[in-house]
């Protein structure tokens, strides 16, 4: 039976299936927020995008409207043709390691592209913790939000084994943190590349498991 139990979870996560978590912190109960979905496209085209993004490590202080945050997440892994359920960003055989993990003052929130929904899986502020976590880069500290890549490299290494899923995922990561840092300058935002961390720590503020391997942490705010 026991062994089952472990087979069904390892399956749930390789599949991309939600699997309830116990924040380690305190007893929560889950909740969502649902987000708009993005009415009208930014004016601004792909080119001024890239030839304005910098890294900016100094922000201002104030939350982001979840009309920002849902274009960010949205570019980074949000399905754009629902009918084969593809995302933003291109995957080895669609197989979608990632996950995004949204840190701000209010907690940690997972994002989920199949309903563009956060689910809340951490309360409170984590925002320092993970800023220790990270070496201490203060920028991750002022940003009003962090974005975090995490992978669950098995769903690409059960396809394409593991050497070649390491380089796949690898690669995905880098597709979505470029359409966040591009999808940032579009709304008048900063951000910045962080990739100084102790995983461990990361995720223990994410309040996630070991299999979920941190690969990206983007502060993103108004730029100071």
């Amino acid at each position: 039976m026991k062994l089952t139990i472990t087979i069904l979870t390892l399956a749930a996560f390789i599949g991309g299936l939600p699997v309830k978590r116990v924040d380690a912190g305190a007893q929560m109960e889950q909740r969502r927020i649902e987000l708009p979905n993005p009415v009208e496209p930014t004016s601004m085209s792909v080119e001024a995008a890239i030839a304005a993004r910098r890294s900016v490590r100094q922000f201002v202080d104030g939350p982001l409207p979840d009309a920002v945050i849902s274009r960010l997440l949205l570019s980074a892994q949000g399905i754009t043709e629902p009918t084969r359920n593809l995302r933003a960003v291109p995957s080895a055989g669609a197989t979608y390691p990632l996950e995004i993990y949204l840190v701000d003052h209010r907690g940690v929130f997972r994002y989920l592209p199949e309903v563009h929904e956060l689910e809340q899986v951490a309360s409170g502020d984590r925002r320092a913790g993970l800023s220790r976590a990270a070496l201490g880069q203060r920028m991750i500290l002022e940003a009003p939000i962090s974005l975090v890549i995490t992978a669950v490299p098995e769903r690409t290494v059960i396809r394409y084994g593991r050497v070649r899923a390491k380089r796949y995922v690898h690669m995905e990561a880098g597709h979505a943190a470029q359409n966040i840092h591009l999808q940032a300058v579009t709304l008048d935002l900063g951000s910045v590349p962080v990739g100084a961390f102790r995983d461990q720590l990361v995720q223990s503020v994410l309040g996630i498991g070991t299999v979920h391997e941190p690969l990206y942490i983007i502060p993103v705010g108004r730029p100071r």
